[in-house]
C-alpha cells in the first residue's frame, strides 16, 4: 500500500513539473520549444530568421551641383529610371572642347597621310629650276673673270667674289633640291605614328568627356523602392556621396540559423516554406548557402531554445517574394523531410 502511494506521488510530481514547464512563464519558452521541436523533428525542421533585402547606395561618379531629384521616399523605381540629375553645363563645355581637340588631331593626321599638295610640289620644283639657272650664270661669270685675271682686266678680288657667288648658288641649289625631295616623299612613318597616337589620345579624352556628361544622370541599377532621399536640389554632391538609398526588389533573402544536430538536413538546394507572423501567404524558397563556421545564435532569433547554442547561418532565397516581405521582418522557415 505504501509503495503504491509512493509511486502515485512520484507520478503526480512529474506531471506537475511538466505542467509548470509548459504553462508557467518565463520558463515555458525553452521547454515548449524543446518539446514541440522534438515532436516535429521526425516530420519537419522549423527554423527562425529574418528577411534580408539588399540595399544600394546610389551616388554620382563625379561631383557637381544637384539640379533635380526625381524620386521621393517610398517610390517604386524600375531599372534605368533616372532619379537625379547634376547641373551639366560645365560637363557640356568640356565635352565640346574635347570634340574640337579630336577634330584638330584628325585633321593633322589626314594632312600627314595625304602628303603635300601638288601646288606645293610645283612651287618647290620652280624654285629648284631658278636655283639651277642662278648657278649656271654664277659659274659662267666666275670662269670669265678668272680668265681675265692674268691680263689684269679683272682683279684678283673680283675673281674671288665671283667664285663665292658661284659657291653660294651651288648651296642654294642643293637646298632647293632637298626641299623638293622632302615634299615628294611626304611625311615620315614616325610622324604618322605620332599623329595616330595624338588622335587616339584626343579620342579617349572625347569619350571620357562624353561619359562624364552621361554620368550627370543618375539611374536606378535595378527595380526597387527608395528608402531614403539624402540630398536636395541645389546641394553639392561629392563623387561617391550617396544621394538615395535603394532597397532592391530582387533577390529577397532570409537569414536563418540551424543547430548542429539538424545541419545534415539543411543542405544547399533544399526546398523550404517561409511564413510571417501575419499569416496568410506561404512563400517558396530554397537554401542557397550554409555557413561553414559555427557561431553563437544572434539575439534576433525568436526561439529561446537556441539562445545559447552554437548554430550555423543559412541564406535562403525566396523565389516568389512580394511586397509582403519587409526588411528585417521575423519569419518562420519550414523544411520538410523530403526537402
Amino acid at each position: 500500500m505504501k509503495a503504491a502511494l509512493r509511486v502515485a506521488l512520484l507520478l503526480g510530481g512529474m506531471a506537475a513539473a511538466v505542467a509548470i514547464g509548459l504553462f508557467w512563464p518565463p520558463a515555458n519558452g525553452w521547454l515548449r520549444d524543446r518539446l514541440v521541436s522534438g515532436a516535429a523533428s521526425d516530420a519537419r525542421l522549423v527554423l527562425y530568421g529574418n528577411v534580408d533585402i539588399r540595399e544600394v547606395a546610389l551616388a554620382f561618379r563625379q561631383g557637381g551641383r544637384v539640379a533635380e531629384m526625381a524620386a521621393e521616399e517610398g517610390d517604386a523605381v524600375q531599372a534605368g529610371d533616372v532619379v537625379a540629375v547634376l547641373d551639366d553645363r560645365p560637363l557640356r563645355d568640356a565635352a565640346a572642347r574635347a570634340e574640337a581637340e579630336r577634330a584638330q588631331a584628325q585633321a593633322s593626321l589626314d594632312r600627314l597621310r595625304n602628303g603635300n599638295r601638288p601646288q606645293e610640289i610645283a612651287e618647290a620644283a620652280a624654285l629648284l629650276a631658278q636655283a639651277e639657272a642662278t648657278l649656271r650664270f654664277a659659274e659662267i661669270d666666275y670662269r670669265r673673270k678668272r680668265s681675265l685675271v692674268g691680263s689684269r682686266v679683272v682683279s684678283e678680288s673680283e675673281s674671288d667674289a665671283a667664285r663665292a657667288a658661284r659657291d653660294e648658288a651651288a648651296a642654294v641649289l642643293e637646298a632647293r633640291r632637298q626641299a623638293l625631295a622632302l615634299l615628294e616623299a611626304g611625311a615620315r612613318a614616325e610622324d604618322i605614328a605620332a599623329g595616330e597616337a595624338a588622335l587616339a589620345a584626343a579620342g579617349a579624352a572625347r569619350d571620357q568627356a562624353r561619359t562624364a556628361l552621361e554620368d550627370a544622370r543618375l539611374a536606378a541599377p535595378a527595380a526597387g523602392t527608395i528608402l531614403a532621399r539624402i540630398l536636395e536640389p541645389g546641394s553639392m554632391a561629392a563623387a561617391g556621396t550617396p544621394v538615395y538609398t535603394l532597397s532592391l526588389k530582387d533577390p529577397v533573402y532570409v537569414r536563418a540559423y540551424v543547430a548542429e544536430p539538424d545541419l545534415g538536413r539543411a543542405v544547399p538546394g533544399a526546398a523550404v516554406r517561409v511564413t510571417t507572423d501575419s499569416g496568410g501567404r506561404v512563400y517558396d524558397g530554397r537554401i542557397g548557402f550554409v555557413s561553414p563556421r559555427a557561431e553563437f545564435t544572434p539575439k534576433s532569433v525568436e526561439t529561446t531554445a537556441l539562445r545559447t547554442d552554437l548554430v550555423y547561418r543559412l541564406r535562403i532565397v525566396v523565389t516568389d517574394a512580394d511586397d509582403g516581405l519587409r526588411q528585417g521582418m521575423p519569419v518562420t522557415v519550414t523544411l520538410d523531410r523530403e526537402g
